[in-house]
């Protein structure tokens, strides 16, 4: 089994940045994508971004230019630097890993983080 640990969330002003972590653990052969994903009350959960194995992203057109993801593959670590954070931005932020295979298992299987909270406000 693997689980996703996010780290990072907390309160900070418009304008202010954050940075989240999200660290994969079990007996992991690989993981073809890490992404993350935002829900905010009432909302339904959305796609922020992702980052595939060989590096190639996609972002949301509302975190373009602000947000950026980034991996370390050696440690199944992703990671997402928020700039320029806007009260929009607020939610509960969702690490996914996807394609995720494993020691002993066949096929591949997807798993998602308990979130953390990222609240913009002054």
């Amino acid at each position: 089994q693997v689980q996703l640990v996010e780290s990072g969330g907390g309160l900070v002003q418009p304008g202010g940045s954050l940075r989240l972590s999200c660290a994969a653990s079990g007996s992991i052969v690989s993981i073809y994508a890490m992404g993350w994903y935002r829900q905010a009350p009432g909302n339904e959960r959305e796609l922020v971004a992702t980052i595939i194995s060989g590096g190639s992203t996609n972002y949301a057109d509302s975190v373009k230019g602000r947000f950026t993801i980034s991996r370390d593959n050696a440690k199944n670590t992703v990671y997402l630097q928020m700039n320029n954070l806007k009260p929009e931005d607020t939610a509960v932020y969702y690490c996914k890993a996807e394609r995720v295979r494993e020691v002993g298992f066949v096929g591949r299987y997807d798993y998602w983080g308990q979130g953390t909270q990222v609240t913009v406000s002054s």
